[in-house]
């Protein structure tokens, strides 16, 4: 999904993650509708779909008769909420491989063909947004609405960290690695590889915790400015 598919507000929503975690808009800081839709020149209505779409990311907190304010995320939330989502995408992996249909299995495919053109190109945010539908595409595969559906939502939440993992060096490279041994568990039909390959593919741990702790922390650094 290039960025000229992305609709207004995805794209001052990945604009506005972008600032939130990369520290250029502080913890506690007011965000002032108008003055984002100044900024980003932009109407009423992207500006406040992507406020809603931050508030779900846990980014960004609404405060009545307040106003809306760039949050604190704990790591130690974050991190628990990786785990549970470890474990959903394993769930989704594993009815994948045993469910999937031929038509499904090509579409798999493609979604990692178009992950390896992101990566080639070098591109993090596209990446993530192929990436984002290769997953999908697994969910939908599991033939369980409900699964798929806690999945879409938690793996919306966690949205932003995932972009901000994919900015650590070499990840890109890691990820699509994990893809390839995934689709391949899938297409073999080893349910138990394809769970297995999921889980550890979203799960941060070792190196990868070391790194997505110092990312989230160089986003908190300027709370110890902050009143």
């Amino acid at each position: 999904m290039t960025g000229a598919k992305r609709s207004s507000a995805q794209q001052l929503r990945d604009s506005l993650e972008d600032d939130i975690i990369n520290g250029r808009r502080t913890p506690g800081e007011r965000l002032d509708p108008e003055a984002l839709g100044r900024e980003f020149n932009v109407s009423r209505t992207p500006v406040r779909e992507a406020i809603q779409q931050l508030v779900a990311s846990g980014l960004v907190t609404v405060s009545p008769k307040k106003g809306t304010f760039v949050a604190r995320v704990g790591i130690d939330q974050l991190i628990e909420m990786f785990e549970v989502m470890a474990e959903l995408e394993g769930m989704c992996g594993r009815l994948a491989a045993r469910r999937i249909s031929e038509e499904e299995l090509a579409g798999l495919r493609e979604a990692l063909a178009r992950c390896e053109a992101a990566a080639e190109a070098g591109d993090p945010d596209e990446y993530y947004y192929e990436n984002e539908e290769f997953h999908h595409r697994i969910y939908a595969a599991s033939h369980n609405t409900f699964l798929a559906g806690e999945a879409r939502q938690l793996k919306q939440r966690l949205k932003p960290y995932r972009r901000l993992q994919l900015q650590v060096r070499q990840r890109i490279g890691g990820s699509l690695a994990e893809h390839r041994e995934i689709i391949a568990a899938i297409e073999r039909g080893d349910a138990a590889a394809a769970e297995e390959a999921l889980r550890q593919h979203v799960l941060i741990q070792g190196e990868r915790f070391s790194d997505f702790v110092a990312s989230v922390r160089e986003f908190e650094k300027p709370l110890s400015g902050a009143g």
